[in-house]
C-alpha cells in the first residue's frame, strides 16, 4: 500500500470515528425514543463500516 493509499484509509477511519462520536453526543441530548434510536442505530452502522475496514485491511 502507498503512502497516499494509506492516507486515505486513515481519513476514512477516522470520519467514522468521528461518526461515531457525534451520534453518541446527539443521542445522548434526545428526549424522543424514537429519534434517538434512529441516531443510536446510525451509531452502530458507523461502527460496523470502521470494523469493516479494520477487518478488510487485517
Amino acid at each position: 500500500m502507498t503512502s497516499k493509499e494509506l492516507l486515505y484509509v486513515e481519513d476514512a477511519l477516522g470520519h467514522e470515528q468521528y461518526f461515531q462520536t457525534k451520534c453518541n453526543e446527539v443521542a445522548s441530548t434526545l428526549q424522543d425514543g424514537e429519534l434517538k434510536s434512529t441516531v443510536a442505530s446510525m451509531q452502530k452502522t458507523h461502527q460496523e463500516i470502521f470494523n469493516s475496514f479494520i477487518n478488510t485491511l487485517q
